[in-house]
C-alpha cells in the first residue's frame, strides 16, 4: 500500500494501490487502514462526488460532509468539545457548534420570554451530512447518508458548491482588503 502525505491532518489513499480493486459491497467505501486513520485522526476523501472528513476521536470513527452547512467553510481544522452532553466539531470559520453523531447544529442562548431567563442549549436540527464508518478487519469503510431529504450541507458539495463557495470566499477577501486599507 503506498500512503501520500497531503497535510498532518489528512493521508490519501489509492484504491488500486490498495490490490483488490473493488468494493466489498454496494454503497461501501474504502477510506483506510484502521492503523493509518487512528494515526491522521483527520482525513479528507471524496466519495461519489462528495467532500467528507472522517475523524478519529476517542476510540471512535465519525464521518460527516466536508464543508460546514453554515458558510462552507472547511471543518477539518475544527476543534472538538463536549457541549451539552454532545461531541462537536466547532467549525473554525464562524465557530459553529456541529455534533459529530448526528449533525444536529447546537448553540447556547437566553430565552427572553423565561420568566428567569437562563442560558440553556437549544437545537437548529440536523444540519450537517453524517455518514456511516464501518471497520472490518482493519479496513475501514464508509457508507453515504442517503437520508432522501434536503440537509443544509447539501449546498457546499459538488460543483455548484465549489462554485459558491470560491464566490463566498472572494467575497470574504475582498471584504477583509476594504476594512484593512
Amino acid at each position: 500500500m503506498i500512503l501520500e502525505s497531503f497535510s498532518v491532518w489528512s493521508i490519501i489513499i489509492s484504491m488500486e494501490d490498495r490490490g483488490e480493486g473493488e468494493e466489498p459491497a454496494a454503497g461501501l467505501h474504502f477510506v483506510g487502514m484502521k492503523e493509518d486513520l487512528i494515526k491522521a485522526k483527520r482525513s479528507f476523501r471524496t466519495l461519489e462526488g462528495r467532500d467528507i472528513l472522517v475523524l478519529y476521536h476517542q476510540e471512535i470513527f465519525y464521518a460527516l460532509d466536508f464543508h460546514c452547512y453554515h458558510a462552507g467553510g472547511p471543518l477539518q481544522n475544527g476543534d472538538i468539545e463536549e457541549f451539552d452532553g454532545k461531541l462537536c466539531i466547532v467549525c473554525p470559520k464562524h465557530k459553529y457548534k456541529i455534533s459529530l453523531a448526528e449533525g444536529e447544529s447546537i448553540y447556547r442562548a437566553t430565552n427572553p420570554y423565561d420568566p428567569v431567563p437562563t442560558t440553556r442549549w437549544y437545537s437548529k436540527g440536523i444540519k450537517q451530512r453524517v455518514h456511516t464508518v464501518t471497520e472490518t478487519d482493519g479496513d475501514v469503510y464508509v457508507t453515504l447518508s442517503h437520508m432522501s431529504r434536503f440537509i443544509e450541507s447539501d449546498y457546499f458539495q459538488g460543483e455548484k458548491g465549489k462554485a459558491e463557495r470560491e464566490r463566498m470566499e472572494a467575497e470574504d477577501s475582498s471584504k477583509k482588503s476594504i476594512t484593512t486599507s
